[in-house]
């Protein structure tokens, strides 16, 4: 089943002194999503930015927040993030109990996701696969923008394709013009993409990936 490139730049990646342009710079060039990296700075080194952040994004955007949760124990932002999000995604190396974690999302009235770092095998969603909207392959290790891109990647997204063909898959780490066509062949779906983005021409660079 062929399903539909989307982009969703990473907001990690914008100049932080004028987002809302930079979003909407984003948006009138094709983007769909908004990804949204919340860091802790336990569960990865750096930290990021928070709700009150989003918050006031929100009412200047039509793209559908995609919030990827890089925090140790997300649960208990989850409610603070549902009111202005439209996926929620948690690491299953971060949660102690998946399913709890994916339902609470689900409360909400969100999309779920799960994240797996590169290192992660697909075997911890063998039996949550049916409960979730997007599975989301890391392909470089979360917490830094700008790495190259780990290409063992490749064949886990094969592998999850093969396992489910209608599942969302969302890339992210080290996708430009070259590894989008890697991912895409390789059946993912969604690319998160940050500094190929939002360092030159919105335009040029989202035609690409697409």
């Amino acid at each position: 089943m062929d399903k539909k490139i989307i982009i969703s730049p990473s907001l990690l990646a914008a100049d932080f002194s004028k987002l809302r342009e930079e979003i909407a710079e984003v948006e009138k060039f094709g983007a769909e999503y908004l990804h949204l990296d919340v860091m802790d700075g336990n569960f990865v080194p750096n930290i990021s930015y928070g709700a009150p952040v989003i918050s006031s994004l929100r009412k200047h955007s039509n793209l559908v927040f995609d919030v990827h949760l890089m925090v140790n124990e997300p649960d208990y932002l989850i409610k603070d993030f549902a009111h202005f999000s439209d996926i929620i995604t948690v690491h299953a190396e971060a949660v102690k109990h998946l399913n709890r974690t994916i339902q609470l999302i689900k409360s909400f009235g969100k999309k779920a996701g799960v994240a797996l770092n590169p290192s992660t095998p697909l075997d911890v969603l063998k039996y949550e696969l049916k409960n979730i909207d997007m599975v989301l392959i890391m392909t470089v290790n979360p917490g830094f923008g700008g790495q190259k891109f780990i290409p063992e990647m490749i064949q886990k997204i094969k592998d999850l394709r093969e396992i489910d063909k209608n599942i969302d898959i969302e890339v992210d780490g080290g996708i430009n013009d070259e590894t989008a066509k890697l991912v895409k062949e390789a059946g993912a779906n969604i690319l998160v993409t940050g500094s190929y983005i939002f360092s030159g021409d919105y335009k040029k660079k989202i035609e690409s990936l697409k």
